[in-house]
């Protein structure tokens, strides 16, 4: 292959993961597509495609699609043990945040919902929703019908409806957030807690270590507020299974305020906080070590602000 056609799928290669990752929810999982997209575009009569670019992300969101449809990828997500991969902010996997439906899109809060959706809907709403395309575009990479793309994003809006309305984050906004929440969380006043969640809030987490076989659901804020008092109480068995005395930080991850819990240059621990109206409506625990791969990697990469708790 030579160097022009190389260098024309890499002018694509952030699109399509960010594509990819929106569609699978995995960062793993995308860039395992964009690869086998490569592969394709290696084989393919390249002469015969007139638009490279139309025609690399309708190859990408097929491979998407059978993923999703998959009989392991149904088995693994049916099981009960499914999580969005999270990502550090400026990872170029979150793709386009120009616009609030662009940046809804990569929140871990709709990345859940979407997996609720079926795949041709999920598709619908990301091409549409974070990538902007026509219903006839659609249409076209999905071999279905204008009206029926038209009815899918319909429903897929509904669905989502729900996790909209997040506002936008920046660091410092994201720290004022994070610092109230571990404040509280570490004061053992499960009222402090429960004043900033949002009376309907949710929580999900993977368990300590993410251990967990199915994953760990709960609602009601005092629930979660006597979950959350409990699990910010360090013990020796909590350091013993991180190896030591972590860090907590306050970042931004998938456009939300996070708090990263991190032990020397590795990531142990993501509390995302889905933000509505001033106060915390949803909160994802994830410790998996298989979840944190990328977010850990590019946590290597950067330097922090000062940790909200040096040792903890």
């Amino acid at each position: 292959m030579d160097t022009a056609t190389v260098e024309r799928f890499e002018a694509n290669r952030t699109r399509l993961a960010s594509l990819a990752y929106r569609l699978l929810g995995s960062a793993a999982d995308a860039e395992d597509a964009v690869q086998d997209a490569f592969l394709r575009w290696q084989a393919a009569d390249r002469q015969r495609i007139e638009t490279p670019e139309a025609w690399l992300t309708t190859v990408v969101t097929r491979l998407a699609l059978d993923r999703l449809r998959s009989a392991t990828t149904r088995h693994e997500r049916a099981a009960g043990a499914w999580l969005p991969e999270p990502l550090l902010d400026g990872d170029p996997m979150l793709g386009p945040a120009d616009t609030v439906e662009q940046r809804e899109s990569v929140t871990l809060a709709v990345l859940r919902l979407l997996e609720r959706l079926t795949p041709v809907q999920r598709a619908v709403y990301v091409l549409r929703e974070a990538f902007s395309h026509s219903h006839a575009e659609i249409a076209r990479i999905l071999d279905i019908s204008e009206s029926a793309s038209q009815q899918h994003a319909l429903r897929a809006r509904r669905h989502v409806a729900a996790a909209r309305g997040a506002a936008a984050v920046d660091h410092a906004s994201a720290r004022r957030i994070v610092e109230a929440f571990v404040d509280a969380a570490a004061s053992g006043r499960t009222e402090r807690l429960v004043a900033l969640l949002t009376h309907d809030a949710t929580a999900v987490t993977d368990g300590a270590g993410g251990t967990a076989t199915t994953l760990i659901e709960i609602s009601a804020p005092e629930r979660i507020a006597a979950a959350l008092r409990a699990g910010f109480r360090p013990t020796p068995a909590k350091r013993r299974l991180v190896g030591g005395s972590p860090a907590v930080h306050a970042c931004v991850v998938n456009g939300s305020p996070a708090v990263v819990v991190a032990f020397d240059d590795r990531v142990v621990g993501v509390l995302v906080l889905g933000v509505r109206g001033g106060l915390v409506a949803t909160v994802d625990g994830i410790a998996s070590p298989a979840r944190l791969g990328r977010l850990t990697a590019q946590w290597r990469r950067h330097e922090h602000p000062d940790p909200l708790i040096a040792q903890w």
